[in-house]
């Protein structure tokens, strides 16, 4: 999409006037928020073994893998999603989220290429995956701090015991050992945050029902897991709910199972909520799940788009019959939901990963990253309207509005956040084996985007920054008031041979362990951009 119809879809300049909040629009005059310019140059792409950033912003590592939350627990590997509760009304002190998605043998349990693993080893490895919560407090000079050994420090990881919520047994059983693949997420109205489980066959492997035996048959994972630990794959994709206060949590059986990358949620003004969730993997759909009652995930439909008709379909067992024919329960449609959603007309996207919903008009957004197989390397966003403007609605209008290319400015978009001011914010995924090569040249290393909403400069894409060497940048999260941008700097150095040829040394630099970190993003720069509408 050109320039011009990406700032009349984003409302930029004074087409943001009718849609802001009259409280935020009357702070800022709306002459200087049209003639507002980005206060620094776009970066150049570039490959090099740091996390650099344009002029006007800075950075301190948060966490770091390994670094001790309590007595007994370390932060995890490969920390992705990153969600901030505050604990209190000045917003300084609060409870961080970190997803941690998988791990790499070789770094955190020692294991080599020419080496079965071992049951010690996976034994290792399953602490590493899964989530962090940490408490974080900004000191005098507004810098953020882990609160060492604060009570509310706590991992969950491959070996937490965890409920579902669902009225029937999952594969004999009321309950899943451990959460792993913990990709993106999302937060609920009342602070509670959903974890998703993504790429879980990793692990425990997979059921493959297209060979037609009735049962299914086992396939391995690529871990090995499942050689050692007999837990049913069944027990893993799902979308799980963690209350950061407590640590407890939940799998919600309701919202389906697939490789969930994220799971937005929009809550009604009848209570009921809306999720919205994607399976990011080569021709599969993307989701949304309709409750029946307020605040309930289990009470509900869920229904898979189909494009092509500008539909929402619904997976309901009982009132569609193809899937009664093919399935038993609704609990095993949910199970089987890849299955099931092409059997109703899913439409094939290509990677649906992350979701936001625009705050100003309602709209939802969705990530495509690629689809290789397909010839589809620069991937694009794909925009969303709900007819009426309503998220429950069941019908839709949907057009790709800004494809990944050289002449965009992006490639392979996969995590999205909206700061304060409707600023979009975009983190890419090149495959590391990829990066520099002919289909990524001119890309550089994977960055981080800003897609200004006001001023002069609206609709155009911005380099913010520049991840380390192997590494993407994942999880963006901005505080309440928008003067912090945390963000994941996650697997640098995950293509090197050996820990003897390490391909990278951030971010302790020499001759280090390249160590995946959580950093805060501040600066001029950004407050300029998070505070256009009330600076």
């Amino acid at each position: 999409m050109k320039r011009r119809s990406f700032i009349e879809f984003l409302g930029g300049g004074v087409l943001a006037y009718g849609l802001a909040p009259g409280f935020i629009l009357g702070c800022k005059s709306p002459e200087k928020v049209k003639e507002f310019a980005v206060p620094f140059a776009n970066m150049e792409p570039i490959i090099k073994d740091d996390l650099l950033l344009a002029d006007g912003f800075n950075y301190d590592v948060l966490i770091s893998w390994g670094d001790k939350i309590n007595a007994d627990e370390e932060f995890g590997f490969n920390n992705d999603f990153t969600a901030f509760i505050p604990l209190n009304k000045a917003a300084d002190d609060g409870l961080l989220w970190v997803n941690h998605e998988y791990h790499h043998p070789m770094f955190t349990s020692g294991q080599t290429a020419d080496a079965p693993i071992t049951l010690e080893q996976i034994e290792k490895d399953m602490l590493t995956v899964g989530g962090s919560i940490i408490r974080i407090k900004k000191n005098k000079e507004g810098k953020w701090n882990l609160i060492p050994n604060d009570k509310y420090n706590r991992r969950l990881t491959a070996k937490t015991e965890i409920p579902f919520n669902w009225p029937e047994e999952i594969m004999g059983s009321k309950t899943a050992i451990g959460t792993m693949s913990n990709c993106s997420g999302g937060v609920t109205p009342w602070g509670t945050i959903l974890t998703c489980e993504e790429n879980y066959d990793m692990y425990y492997g997979e059921r493959d029902f297209s060979t037609g035996v009735p049962e299914g048959v086992k396939t391995p994972g690529y871990y090995g897991w499942e050689r050692f630990i007999d837990y049913p794959t069944e027990h893993y994709g799902w979308v799980v709910e963690v209350d950061p206060k407590t640590g407890k949590a939940q799998k919600h059986v309701g919202l389906g199972r697939c490789a969930h990358e994220c799971a937005t949620m929009k809550e009604l003004s009848d209570g009921r909520l809306v999720v919205y969730t994607g399976d990011d993997a080569n021709d599969e759909c993307f989701y949304k799940f309709v409750g029946s009652k307020p605040k309930s995930l289990t009470e509900g439909t869920l229904y898979v788009a189909n494009l092509e008709k500008g539909k929402w379909e619904s997976l309901d067992w009982e009132s569609q019959a193809v899937l009664n024919e093919k399935f038993k329960s609704q609990t095993e449609v949910l199970i089987r939901l890849r299955e099931a959603s092409k059997l109703v007309g899913g439409s094939l996207l290509d990677r649906p990963e992350d979701i936001e919903i625009d705050p100003f008009d309602g709209s939802v957004l969705v990530s495509l990253t690629n689809n290789k197989p397909k010839g589809n390397y620069m991937g694009s966003i794909l925009k969303l309207v709900e007819k009426d403007g309503k998220h429950d609605a069941l019908e839709f209008t949907a057009e790709t509005y800004y494809a990944g290319g050289v002449e965009t400015g992006f490639c392979c978009p996969d995590n999205m956040a909206f700061d304060p001011a409707g600023n979009l914010w975009i983190t890419s995924d090149i495959s590391g084996s990829e990066i520099g090569t002919e289909n990524y040249a001119g890309f550089g290393n994977n960055g981080l985007y800003v897609i200004p909403r006001h001023g002069k400069d609206a609709g155009k894409v911005f380099q913010v920054a520049s991840a380390p060497i192997d590494a993407e940048l994942t999880g963006p999260y901005f505080s309440p008031d928008g003067k912090t941008l945390f963000l994941s700097v996650q697997h640098p150095g995950e293509n090197s041979p050996s820990m003897d040829e390490l391909t990278s040394h951030w971010p302790e630099g020499g001759t280090s362990v390249p160590k995946p970190s959580v950093v805060c993003i501040s600066g001029p720069s950004l407050e300029a951009l998070t505070g256009i509408l009330t600076s």
